[in-house]
Parts: C-alpha cells; sequence; structure tokens
C-alpha cells in the first residue's frame, strides 16, 4: 500500500504531456530512429528526448507548463530547432527534415545526439542520461534505455544478454560483463555502443550466425592514459574483514588492470557463469551435450556451483595485460588464483520410491572444502588487414580440492556415521589457433585446430565403524572399516576444422567444411580396504579395478546452403560423420565403426533489426565417455557402485527451438519467448539396483523414446518512469525408469512465473519489487508428488541528500511439500548506506547482510526414484564498516 501511495505521489508531482508525431525527409518517407531531443529553459528540469519508431512515429513525454528548445536530428540530414511551451493538453506535430546533400565532413552543432543507430549498432552518449552521481559503469548502464543491469551486473541490451564487454575495442579481461560493469568508474565514460550480431573477426561477419551482443565502452579523451580504480577495506562484528582493491591502467597501446579480494564474508568473487565464461560460454557449450555434462560433474565445477555455506574465507587475485607490439598485433593475458576455505552443512528428507514399498532417510552432510585453482591464458592476435586475421591462445588451469566431511544417515536397514576425505589434483592445457583469410572477392577460408589435455587424480577415502555398501563390496569384518579409492583419468583431444564460406551471391551462400576429432583416454581405477593390522583387502577379485584405454576418431564433412527470400534466411545442412572407436581392458578389446548422416535446418525472419523469429532443428549424437565405458566396478559414493558398459554405441536424438524477440525502443517495449522440444530415439539409460538406500548402477543403450518439452518467455513494458515485467517458463519430461528389473514411465512437471515493477525515478527512492509462484509435480509409481513455492522480493536504492546512497533488499519464499503437508517459510534481507562527500575521493559505507539471520534454505530435487527435501545452511548475520578510496 505504501509503494502504491508513493507511486502516485510521483506521478502528481511532474505532471506530464505527449507530443505525438512523425518524423519524415522532404519525400514523405519515414525516418527511422531520428533522433528528438527536449532541453528544457530551467537548469533544474530533466533533458527529455525520443526515438522514431520503423514508421517515422514518435512519442516524447514533457512536463507541464514549462518552455523547451525541440532538436530533431537524423545522420546525413539537416537539424531542425523550435522552441514550444507545454500546458496541460497533449499536442501532435510533425516534422520533416531536408537531407544534407553537401555531405559535409563536420557540421558545427550546439547539442551532442543521445542516441545513433546504425543496423546492428546503437550508440549512446552517456552525458544525456547521467546526472553525475554514479559511481560505476553499471549505475550508468542502468539509466540508458533499452539497456537493464541485475544485482549480479549481468546486463541485457534490446532485450538480448550481452555476451562480451570491450573497452574501446579490446577485450576487457575476458569479456564477462560483471567485472567491467562493477568496476569501470562512471566519470571515464564517454560512449556506450552496443553491437548486435557481434563477431570477433570482422570479415566474418554475415557470413558465421551470430547472436551475440557486445558491448564497447568508449572513454573520455581524457580518460584514455590514465590510471583508475579504487581501494575498499572493511570490518566487522566477529572477527569479520574485507580488502578489496581495483586497480587499472589504461593507454593506446597498454592496458594493465588488477582486481584483488581477501574475505571472510561468503563473498566469491568468482563464480561458474564466469566460468563457463572460460570455456567458451553457454550457448557453445550446450550444443556440446557431452563437454557441457563433463564440465557440470567436475569437482571444480561444483564447487563454484555451491554459492550456500556457513562460512567461507577466500582469497582472489586476477591480472590482466594488453600490450600493441605492433598496429597489427596485440598480445594480451591473464591470471587468476582463487584460494578458499569454506564449510556446508545440508539436511536432506530423502523418499525412495522404490518399486516395492517407498521408504525415507534423514541424511545430515557436513563438509569443509580447501579449494585452490589458478587459470591463465596468453593470446597472440595478428591482424595485418581486413582480409586475414590469426589468433593463438594458450590455456592453463590447475586447480587442488581437499574435502573433509562427515555423512550420517538414518534409514530402515541402517543408522550409520562415515567419514570422508577427498584429495583431487587436476590439470587442463589447451592450445588453440584460429586462421581466417579472404582468398577472394567470393571465398573466405577458415582454420581451426585445438589440442586439450587433461589430468585429472582424485583419491577418496570412507570410514565408517559401520560396513556400508553391504553385499556390494566385499569388506572383511574389522573395528571399522576404512576404504580408499584412486583414480587417474589422462584424456589427450584434438578437433581440427577447414571451412570454405562461399558467396555466390548476395542471396546465396554455399559453406562446405571438413574436420576430424580424435581423442585418446586412459582410465585407471583402484578400490580397497585398509585393515586395521595394515593389511590391504583389494576389491579386485570381486571384479573391482579399472586399467582402460579408449581411442576414438570422428572425421566429417559437411555443406551448408544458405539463401535469402525477402525478410526470411533459409540455411539448410547436411553433415556426414565417419566414426571409428576401440576400447582396451587388460586382454579384453572391443572395436567398432559407424557412419551418421546428421542434417540441421534454421530459418530466420527478419521483420526488422528488432523483430525476429528464429527455428532450428537438429539431429544430434553423443558418444560414451571413458568413465561410462570402463568394464569393471568403481565405487561412486558411500551408498552406490558403478559399472560401465564398453559395448555402448552412440546416443541419438532431434532437438527443436523455436524463438521470437521483439523489442522497440519507442514503445519501451520488450519480448522474448522461446519453445524447445527434445526427443531422444537411442540414449544411455542407468540400470538401478536398489537395496535400502544402496545402489548398483550401470548403463545400457535405450531405445524407447522420451520427450522434453520447455518454453520460456519474458515481457517488459516501460510507461514513464515504470517497466512493468513478466516471466513465465514451463517443463514436461517424460522418461523411463530402470529399477530393480522393472521399467517405469515418470514424469516431471515445473511452471514457474514473475510478475514484477521497476521504477526510474530521479528524486524519489527506486524500488524493483515482484512475485514469484512455483508448481512443481513429480509423477513414480502411480504416485504424484507435489511442491509449490511462493517467493516475494524487494530491492529499493535510494540517493538522497546529494552523498548518501541506500540500498536494501529483502526476500520471503514461502515453501510447501503439498504430498506430506509440509510447509516452510524462509525470509532474508541486507542493507547498506553508503557516504561520500561530493569531489572526495573517500567514501564510508555501513552494511549489513542475512539482518535476520535466517539460518537455511529449504528446497526440493527429483532424480528418477528419489525425491529430497533438503535444508541448506547459509551464511550468519553480518555486520560490516568499509572505508573506500577511488583513485
Amino acid at each position: 500500500m505504501k509503494v502504491v501511495l508513493l507511486l502516485s505521489v510521483c506521478s502528481a508531482y511532474s505532471q506530464n504531456i505527449s507530443i505525438k508525431g512523425q518524423v519524415t525527409d522532404s519525400l514523405k518517407s519515414p525516418l527511422e530512429y531520428a533522433n528528438i531531443l527536449a532541453i528544457p529553459e530551467l537548469e533544474n528540469k530533466d533533458i527529455r528526448f525520443a526515438i522514431t519508431d520503423s514508421r517515422g512515429n514518435f512519442l516524447l513525454k514533457l512536463e507541464s507548463e514549462q518552455q523547451y528548445k525541440l532538436t530533431i536530428s537524423y545522420l546525413g540530414y539537416f537539424p531542425k530547432e523550435i522552441n514550444i511551451i507545454t500546458y496541460n493538453e497533449d499536442m501532435n506535430k510533425d516534422f520533416v527534415l531536408v537531407e544534407d546533400v553537401s555531405k559535409l565532413n563536420e557540421v558545427s552543432l550546439t547539442y551532442k545526439i543521445p542516441i545513433s543507430v546504425k543496423k546492428d549498432t546503437i550508440t549512446y552518449r552517456t552525458d544525456a542520461f547521467i546526472t553525475g552521481e554514479e559511481r560505476k559503469l553499471r549505475d550508468v548502464l542502468k539509466k540508458l534505455p533499452g539497456i537493464e543491469v541485475d544485482r549480479d551486473g549481468n546486463v541485457t541490451a534490446q532485450g538480448k544478454k550481452i555476451t562480451k564487454v570491450l573497452v574501446e575495442g579490446k577485450t576487457f579481461f575476458t569479456g564477462n560483463s560483471k567485472l567491467a560493469v562493477n568496476n569501470i568508474p562512471a566519470d571515464a565514460v564517454e560512449e556506450v555502443v552496443v553491437l548486435d550480431n557481434y563477431n570477433e573477426i570482422a570479415m566474418l561477419k554475415g557470413l558465421q550466425d551470430s547472436e551475440d551482443m557486445a558491448l564497447d565502452i568508449k572513454l573520455k579523451e581524457d580518460k584514455k592514459k590514465f590510471v583508475f580504480g579504487d581501494v575498499e577495506a572493511g570490518a566487522g562484528i566477529k572477527e569479520r574483514y574485507l580488502v578489496h582493491p581495483k586497480l587499472f591502467y589504461y593507454s593506446p597501446k597498454t592496458n594493465l588492470n588488477f582486481i584483488g579480494d581477501l574475505n571472510n564474508t561468503g563473498n566469491k568473487r568468482f563464480t561458474f557463469n564466469d566460468y563457463l565464461e572460460f570455456e567458451g560460454g553457454f550457448g557453445k557449450l550446450i550444443e556440446d551435450a557431452g563437454s557441457y555434462l563433463n564440465l557440470m560433474n567436475s569437482d571444480f565445477a561444483k564447487y563454484l556451483i555451491n554459492q550456500d555455506f556457513k562460512s567461507n574465507t577466500n582469497q582472489f587475485g586476477a591480472l590482466n595485460i594488453r600490450q600493441a607490439i605492433s598496429p597489427v598485433t596485440d598480445i594480451s593475458g591473464y591470471v587468476i588464483t582463487n584460494n578458499s576455505k569454506t564449510e556446508t552443512l545440508d539436511l536432506t528428507e530423502n523418499v525412495y520410491l522404490d518399486n516395492t514399498t517407498p521408504f525415507n532417510e534423514t541424511r545430515t552432510e557436513n563438509n569443509k572444502f580447501n579449494t585452490f585453482f589458478t587459470i591463465a591464458k596468453l593470446t597472440l592476435d595478428y591482424e595485418p588487414s581486413f582480409k586475414e586475421d590469426l589468433a593463438f591462445n594458450s590455456f592453463v588451469k590447475v586447480s587442488n580440492l581437499n574435502s573433509y566431511g562427515f555423512i550420517n544417515t538414518i534409514n530402515p536397514t541402517q543408522n550409520n556415521t562415515i567419514k570422508t576425505q577427498i584429495d583431487s589434483k587436476n590439470l587442463n592445457i589447451k592450445q588453440n589457433v584460429n586462421y581466417s583469410l579472404k582468398l577472394s572477392q567470393d571465398h573466405t577460408g577458415v582454420l581451426e585446430a585445438t589440442y586439450n589435455f587433461q589430468n585429472d587424480k582424485p583419491i577418496t577415502n570412507w570410514l565408517s565403524n559401520q560396513q556400508i555398501l553391504q553385499g556390494l563390496i566385499p569388506l572383511e569384518d574389522d573395528v571399522f572399516y576404512n576404504v580408499f579409492q584412486t583414480k587417474k583419468l589422462k584424456t589427450h583431444n584434438f578437433n581440427g576444422l577447414i571451412k570454405d564460406y562461399w558467396v555466390l551471391n548476395n542471396y546465396n551462400h554455399l559453406y562446405m567444411s571438413f574436420g576430424t576429432n580424435v581423442a585418446f583416454s586412459d582410465l585407471y581405477t583402484n578400490d580397497e580396504q585398509v585393515l586395521t593390522d595394515g593389511q590391504v583387502n583389494n576389491f579386485s577379485d570381486a571384479g573391482f579395478g579399472n586399467d582402460f584405454s579408449y581411442q576414438f576418431f570422428n572425421t566429417f564433412i559437411g555443406l551448408e546452403y544458405k539463401f535469402q527470400i525477402g525478410i526470411a534466411t533459409f540455411k539448410p545442412a547436411l553433415y556426414y560423420h565417419f566414426y571409428f572407436w576401440n576400447t582396451k581392458q587388460f586382454d579384453l578389446s572391443y572395436t567398432n565403426n559407424k557412419a551418421l548422416l546428421l542434417p540441421q535446418f534454421t530459418t530466420k525472419l527478419e521483420f526488422n533489426n528488432s523483430e525476429k523469429i528464429n527455428f532450428k532443428y537438429q539431429l544430434n549424437t553423443q558418444f560414451p565417455t571413458v568413465d561410462q565405458l570402463a568394464s569393471n566396478f568403481v565405487l561412486s559414493s558411500f551408498n552406490s557402485v558403478f559399472k560401465g558398459n564398453p559395448t555402448l554405441a552412440n546416443q541419438l536424438y532431434h532437438s527443436v527451438s523455436l524463438s521470437y524477440y521483439k523489442f522497440s525502443l519507442f514503445k519501451g517495449l520488450s519480448i522474448n519467448a522461446m519453445l524447445k522440444y527434445n526427443k531422444k530415439v537411442k540414449q544411455f539409460k542407468t540400470v538401478t539396483q536398489l537395496q535400502g538406500i544402496n545402489q548398483y548402477d550401470t548403463l545400457i543403450l535405450f531405445d524407447q523414446p522420451e520427450n522434453t518439452w520447455s518454453f520460456n518467455g519474458a515481457f517488459a513494458k516501460k510507461i514513464n518512469k515504470v517497466r512493468y515485467k513478466f516471466r513465465t517458463s514451463y517443463s514436461y519430461n517424460d522418461f523411463y525408469q530402470l529399477l530393480n528389473n522393472e521399467t517405469n514411465k515418470n514424469i516431471s512437471k515445473g511452471v514457474s512465473s514473475t510478475l514484477s515493477l521497476e521504477t526510474f525515478f530521479k528524486k524519489w527512492p527506486n524500488f524493483d519489487i515482484g512475485y514469484t509462484k512455483e508448481f512443481n509435480t513429480y509423477e513414480a509409481f502411480n504416485n504424484k508428488t507435489k511442491f509449490e513455492n511462493d517467493i516475494f522480493f524487494v530491492n529499493l536504492e535510494y540517493d538522497f541528500l546529494n552523498d548518501f546512497i541506500l540500498k536494501m533488499n529483502y526476500s520471503l519464499d514461502a515453501y510447501k511439500n503439498k504430498s506430506v503437508t509440509f510447509n516452510n517459510r524462509f525470509d532474508n534481507a541486507n542493507a547498506s548506506l553508503f557516504y561520500n562527500k561530493e569531489d572526495s575521493p573517500w567514501g564510508f559505507e555501513i552494511a549489513v547482510t542475512n539482518i535476520f539471520d535466517t539460518k537455511y534454505k529449504q528446497q526440493n530435487s527429483f532424480s528418477s526414484f528419489l525425491i529430497s527435501d533438503s535444508k541448506t545452511f547459509i551464511m550468519p548475520r553480518i555486520l560490516m564498516f568499509k572505508i573506500s578510496y577511488k583513485l
């Protein structure tokens, strides 16, 4: 009610009137993206502006009872200026611009165009939008029409996610938006350029399909060779601390950037999404489902994904250097190092959906992680001309994960406590070269080659005073049971591709490609029991232990035909693959080969730059990894044993997607919708034998079809100073469960919808407030389990008294397991008050996180035979006092 009252007061405080009209040339042809700038006579009033749509129409909101100078401008035309006085009535005005036939190189103007649009490029001059109170680039971006920044620093422009950030045309660190928007100072920015369909290699734009959106930050002239940044330090109750330096040096030839962080407040500067950017981005990874799943299942990724913990101490450092060796050659590199200590606590109620009688398990897991990793990359860019581009990069990742934990399980068969210890050392080296050459006016050639080396060495220890996995592992009686597992995985992978882009004419392209993928993998596992008298009970006689090698060869040739008819672009493609693979373990070997024809088809309907429909169909295949093929048993966890299947061939599945995108700066409207469908024809299916909570798993190639549907939609509309947003998603998945010699079909469904609004006032507090409703249903063995979530959230930001900034956020989550009538509510809130006197480099802040000292979060999850309700404990309330100094 208070929020509604506030919005009403703000609306009454500043009564707006509308000016509608059309901008055309002398032939009455509409001019799209013409700028209408309204400069008020009074200095304390805001400058207003509008942009024309594809029909030349514009809508300008002005304050009543004011005098304005209107300037109407369009590139290549003489600007027009008029003075108007607004009253309490809406107005209609049309404008005709005359073309500047003299084509002067320079036109002296008394104003700056706030926004200019050239096909895939939109340029914002920031002076027209900022007020001088902005601290970082994120504060500037939030005031630009058509651009949104979320709380984490992820940016969307014209309704599309920004995938790359540049500064003066050069990649900033890795291109991740968060590093740029949270660290580049606002007063260094002159222009923000949005680049749609971005391609790092200019000659390939229009040849390679790209949905990437990039931001290029243009610096002010006096900021193109300077040092900037800030240093933040803080201390809090219960020995909390934070040190966060950010230092940057920019010059036309040399860039040097450093970001450091030391804290015990639970703040991770490097997240899983950041890691995805290093691996090529989510979009590229998801095209290779096997690589994505391997990445998700790695210990390193699991640590990064976890953002909820009881305690966390984090040490982070990132150094980025770019040097221009010559006008056509750049060398750049970065090193990122992170060292952290983390403690987690989870309480889980598991329901096992056995095909006899379902039973429950209460599980408590307490873990302490010590994680260290270093990521480094060196890149050489050589671009002697528009017709030639060479890039070489070398990437190294070293990680070491140590974990110590206790698992307590209470179930119908036993009550047990298991101590776990994991020591995992991992090395990853990648070498990549890309060479592009304009062979002739019609032909462009591309050569890509990548070598990847992976070496993982995890050692796991389970210690218990009772037997574990009874009947599945050959334990000998002892005072306590000490089980060790040694695992070594070494992989060499080479990918090569040669592609020719043949432009037949403006409307017909023919692309031919030839490529190969070669992989050599070796897996060694050893599971054993160490007895209290020092003797070793090796499990090899019971079928455990692997010394497995896997060679895989894929040679392919592809043909793509791209043609345009009107607003539609079509691209059918055929890829012919020949696969050869062999496996060997001890004296047993297995060899096979297969040829597959994999079709693809894409269509794009482009009504204009801001409204598109995309359709894509693809027949996909995926071959097993060495872990899935290894033919002997291996321990997966304290209650799970796995055995691979060396006879597995390949998965085969259809994927279809249909997307719609529309954005209108004129109407303040953004619409995104995506419908996806996957049909699995052949797939790897886990066969499970369940004995209590213990399970034995293996894989088969399963040929019963399974279907997955998903829909995601987002709608946003800005009216005056308020943006209204609606997001919704739906998912449906039917799949088969192979459990205890029975096959059952399970179905999961999920619906989530969020309604929110965001305000953009200048003198009043700004809110982002919303409500989310979630429904999840899981059907198995004729039982239906239902979950519901109601989530309310509000974020507040208020700049007041010129020097103060207040930020607050609050969320309330009401969770229900309707099948067992279980309800739970938890809320969380954070707040900060920042003080920075104008023209002073010093800033002071008081911040408190988890104001209500909430103990845990509640969530649910499903698997083929398991439903889980989990409580994950989080960081306690933290009160901090911070001091910052701006260079």
